[in-house]
């Protein structure tokens, strides 16, 4: 997150950055949907597998000087605001999802899936394009391990749109996503969770609701005006 030599000298004692990686993710069991104490249990073991990582990287990890363990790396209670040095809140990387006028489908996506709708005629490979586009993203397909036992999954994609109908309920009036839990399916997820897409749903989504305000209507029918 921060490289200390890109900041005026003493502005910073050392560098600092956080870890994401599949070896800190906590597969043991939800958090959701589950009681009080249970949830605590696996928040209170998802915190213990983190400091077994700091521990095996400060004391274990190979070096490229033939050593073992970073013996500087430490938890920054300073920065992120707590006792224990960890995150403040679990990063939960799939979330609820709405069930949406239209799903998102690995096949609009996926590397894979779109050479195929490209075949042979020497087309640029695109992702599949709406018409109702409110924003674009662009990422792997990327799945961690999950606490249902899906494995590791990992797929090339290409730069993507973000279609309005997949923020649209189809059921539910004035309930509009805004992050990750649009209509994707757990496979396309992967790509569409990253922040920086986040945010483009989230912008997408206040934009919708000022101009539904604004024009007396719903965002169902601004859908249905885009589409004809």
């Amino acid at each position: 997150m921060i490289d200390r030599n890109n900041f005026v000298s003493g502005t910073y004692a050392s560098d600092i950055t956080l870890i994401n990686w599949p070896q800190n993710d906590y597969m043991k069991g939800n958090i959701t949907d589950v009681p009080a104490e249970t949830r605590k249990r696996h928040i209170y073991e998802a915190k213990q597998l983190s400091l077994s990582l700091l521990y095996w990287l400060q004391t274990e990890t190979p070096r490229p000087d033939g050593k073992q363990g970073w013996q500087g790396l430490r938890l920054r209670k300073d920065i992120v605001g707590t006792e224990d040095g960890l995150a403040k809140f679990p990063y939960i990387r799939e979330s609820r999802r709405i069930l949406a006028e239209y799903t998102i489908l690995e096949q609009d996506i996926t590397l894979e899936e779109r050479q195929k709708v490209a075949g042979k005629s020497g087309e640029r490979i695109l992702a599949k394009p709406f018409h109702d586009s409110v924003g674009i993203g662009y990422y792997h397909l990327d799945l961690h391990p999950s606490t249902g036992g899906d494995n590791y999954i990992d797929m090339s994609s290409v730069p993507f749109q973000i279609p309005l109908g997949a923020m649209i309920p189809r059921r539910m009036e004035n309930l509009i996503p805004g992050c990750k839990n649009i209509g994707t399916t757990h496979i396309s997820n992967g790509c569409y969770r990253l922040h920086p897409v986040e945010w483009s749903i989230g912008e997408a989504a206040g934009s919708l609701c000022a101009f539904s305000l604004a024009n007396k209507t719903t965002p169902r029918l601004v859908r249905s005006i885009i589409l004809r």
